[in-house]
């Protein structure tokens, strides 16, 4: 693999393998623009593409992602060939070293202006315990869980940066023996492991996205922590679903790594039957004895842990999920909704098969009957004030490289009562 003039160790999460893209500022927090990491440094990509001469430095100097989202595939593909020519031909470091910012010196921001935000429920594993705490005497998937990608439509516009504090949500709770409801601060505050899908080239309203162009809109994938206040969910959700109980803050990651550095980490996925309908199948002969999974369905090899306060309390792998990515970006069009550049969905809590994989307080301590003990000798059944809680992933890249996804954190404050 080409190295880069950085003379980065081998092994670097960051290395030219990665290239991820975020948006920072230095002094002005109000100048945001895009920049891309390698190693420990933020290249100041607008600048840099500007310096040597080209004119599409223009989409970087932006506060957003969402301009170079809507330049489509093609265009990625081209920058990110750019980015790895200029970041390892030792004839561009004059040009190109200067514009590389320690990393300790730039703040991170949101990294995409959020258009729509919809989370899938896409992992048999999470969706079983789920089904099995909540229905225990039935049964624990839903008839529909194996025929569609479910999921629902989440408010954009709460939506925070990873490091932003998640405010503890009020709201009503009522437990079975509860004979009315009452209205207070969520006692059981809760954490949702995923990845987030960040999502570029617009569609028109009444037209959908077939699945074996799904993947030309999958610009990048963001760690994602979607926060969810367990009892304001479990009063509300029926009959309608999630609402107040996951709409008060959803963390994403500031680094978004292109689809093209996930190669290597792509996989076959878990044999789905019964066999999907055909707008779920993708083209091409099944392999990997994958009922219904065309050439263009595929899952990813991510690794994932999950920590709070500092003790590793679950290391979720995502290569299980059930659904592709590109079945639940096809699912979510098929009626003709359209799409935006700089819409995001996630594909739901990530769970595994055995108990220190599973991505939420929920499962992991079984709705809180068998809290967990930190490394400080306390317990928890569910998030307590002042408690941290950050996500860090990684995926296998091209002849052993490995591919960072950087981290998600944040910190839970008190109820504003």
């Amino acid at each position: 693999m080409t190295a880069s003039w950085l003379d980065l160790p081998p092994d670097h999460p960051f290395g030219l393998a990665t290239l991820p893209y975020g948006v920072f500022s230095t002094t002005d927090p109000d100048l945001r623009r895009v920049g891309v990491r390698i190693g420990d440094f933020v290249l100041d990509a607008g600048v840099a593409a500007e310096f040597v001469g080209m004119e599409s430095g223009i989409c970087w100097a932006q506060p957003s992602l969402n301009h170079f989202l809507s330049l489509r595939r093609p265009a990625w593909t081209a920058a990110r060939a750019w980015l790895t020519e200029v970041l390892s031909n030792p004839a561009h470091r004059d040009g190109i070293e200067p514009h590389l910012i320690p990393l300790s010196e730039v703040t991170l921001h949101l990294p995409i202006e959020v258009a729509d935000y919809v989370d899938f429920y896409a992992s048999e594993n999470h969706a079983t315990n789920i089904g099995k705490i909540f229905r225990p005497d039935g049964e624990a998937l839903t008839p529909n869980w194996k025929h569609l990608p479910i999921g629902y439509h989440g408010r954009s516009g709460t939506v925070v940066v990873s490091g932003t504090d998640i405010i503890r949500p009020m709201g009503q709770r009522k437990a079975p023996s509860d004979a009315a409801p009452r209205f207070g601060p969520s006692i059981k505050l809760d954490i949702e492991a995923e990845l987030g899908f960040i999502v570029g080239g617009g569609t028109e309203l009444g037209s959908r996205v077939d699945i074996d162009d799904a993947a030309d809109h999958l610009f990048g994938v963001a760690l994602f922590n979607d926060w969810s206040a367990r009892d304001i969910q479990a009063w509300e959700t029926v009959p309608l679903g999630p609402f107040l109980g996951k709409s008060f803050g959803s963390s994403l990651g500031p680094w978004v790594v292109p689809m093209e550095a996930l190669t290597a980490a792509r996989v076959a996925l878990p044999l789905q039957d019964p066999e999907p309908l055909p707008y779920l199948r993708g083209s091409g002969t099944a392999g990997s004895g994958t009922a219904g999974s065309g050439t263009s369905l595929f899952g990813l090899d991510v690794h994932l842990e999950v920590r709070i306060n500092g003790t590793l309390v679950s290391s979720p792998t995502y290569a299980g999920m059930y659904w592709s990515p590109v079945q639940m970006l096809a699912h979510l069009t098929v009626n003709g909704a359209s799409l935006r550049d700089g819409d995001l969905f996630a594909s739901g809590t990530i769970s595994g098969p055995e108990k220190h994989t599973r991505g939420s307080l929920m499962e992991l301590t079984w709705n809180g009957q068998e809290p967990l003990t930190l490394d400080d000798g306390s317990t928890r059944a569910f998030l307590q004030d002042g408690d941290t809680v950050s996500v860090t992933g990684w995926a296998p890249g091209p002849d052993g490289a490995q591919i960072g996804l950087g981290e998600v954190v944040g910190t839970i404050s008190p109820a504003l009562t």
